[in-house]
């Protein structure tokens, strides 16, 4: 007999591996578990069937892809609103993708569905958008977030909130103090996405130009997402940028063994920041685009290392500051300083253990079941 039923809601690859993982670990803890909702395929392989796989269609990027979208993503919310008013699931666990997850929320508590509502994965509206936060802590039963300062700022508004760790402590902890550091190696990472490699990775080629005048003996070597990223990586390279590796699917190798390196906004500053690279942060967009940015923070800092030590533990290079002179004067300094790199690796270490010791999935699973049955 089923041990109840709980319904999960992700629209991205990276919350169907988180879904996936906590999935997997609830049916440890309360094994007569039912499972519906949909995700995608990792999420599907462990929770069975009750699953439906959208990820190909729900995982688009941008307000204009989705307005494009919308008739898709109306039936969709339609079909997801019903299926938990039937299946009267003894909770609803949204996992991150705000734009549809919020609206879903809202919705279930508008039809008066019985059911928890928790959220895993927290989005990042205490950087955009802290108003929302007292919507959400009246349609919310409990968040769980990644990371710790979030805690704060969501119970400021009654809601309760947990931190579970981070899920990448598990991933890249057997990669963090395993291998040995080439003293010659410096890692250019512009990004995984077309556009952020348009713009970026040519700032970190001239970069790496000048630091070679100045340091013939540096390798460089760059981080490509997939192979259509490593061709026009290629294609953004002259003869004389011959000196400078492209890698395919190994960044995390390559964050653990290069002396330093530069590294584009985004997730693999973090990631890197737990791999004691000692690195400087890029970003650079059109300028529309970063005016709009730059209006909307509510933080600081861009660079979540620097958002969790609360000061500027890497130096981030935005924008019009983004120019290959600043970067490379910022990586030379790195290369020519043992003690300049170990010190910097030292508070990445401070700030990264912040993030908690691992078994963030599990511990999630426990926070839902509890939640879900109380």
């Amino acid at each position: 007999m089923a041990d109840g039923c709980l319904y999960f809601i992700s629209g991205e690859a990276s919350g169907d591996t988180h879904g996936a993982e906590v999935i997997g670990a609830l049916k440890q803890l309360r094994p007569g578990l039912e499972f519906a909702g949909v995700g995608g395929p990792e999420m599907r392989s462990v929770g069975g069937d009750g699953i439906r796989d959208w990820i190909a269609e729900a995982a688009v990027v941008g307000i204009w892809e989705v307005v494009k979208k919308y008739g898709y993503f109306k039936g969709q919310f339609d079909i997801v609103a019903e299926e938990i008013a039937t299946r009267q699931p003894e909770a609803v666990v949204l996992i991150d993708y705000p734009g549809f997850n919020l609206r879903m929320a809202k919705e279930i508590r508008k039809r008066g569905i019985r059911t928890k509502i928790i959220y895993y994965i927290s989005p990042q509206v205490w950087a955009w958008n802290r108003r929302r936060i007292p919507k959400m802590a009246k349609i919310l039963d409990l968040m769980i977030c990644i990371f710790p300062f979030e805690k704060a700022l969501y119970e400021e508004s009654g809601l309760r909130t947990e931190f579970a760790g981070h899920p990448m402590v598990d991933r890249l902890s057997p990669l963090r103090d395993s291998v040995e550091r080439d003293p010659s190696l410096v890692a250019l990472l512009p990004g995984s996405r077309e556009r952020e490699v348009s713009k970026i990775f040519p700032i970190l080629l001239a970069a790496a130009s000048k630091m070679r005048e100045a340091r013939p003996d540096l390798k460089f070597a760059a981080a490509a997402a997939s192979d259509s990223r490593a061709e026009l990586m290629r294609s953004m390279m002259m003869p004389s940028d011959e000196f400078c590796e492209v890698r395919v699917g190994n960044a995390y190798e390559l964050m653990a063994g290069a002396c330093c390196g530069a590294v584009a906004s985004g997730t693999a500053t973090l990631e890197a920041a737990f791999l004691g690279l000692p690195y400087c942060l890029v970003y650079k967009v059109s300028p529309a685009t970063y005016l709009a940015a730059r209006a909307l923070m509510k933080v600081d800092y861009l660079g979540m290392a620097n958002i969790l030590g609360q000061r500027e533990v890497v130096r981030e290079f935005l924008q019009s500051d983004a120019t290959p002179g600043a970067i490379a004067d910022e990586l030379l300094r790195l290369t020519n300083s043992a003690s300049a790199r170990a010190a910097l690796a030292g508070e990445l270490r401070e700030v990264s253990d912040l993030l908690g010791g691992g078994g963030a999935h599990h511990r999630a699973a426990e926070l839902i079941a509890d939640a879900a049955f109380a």
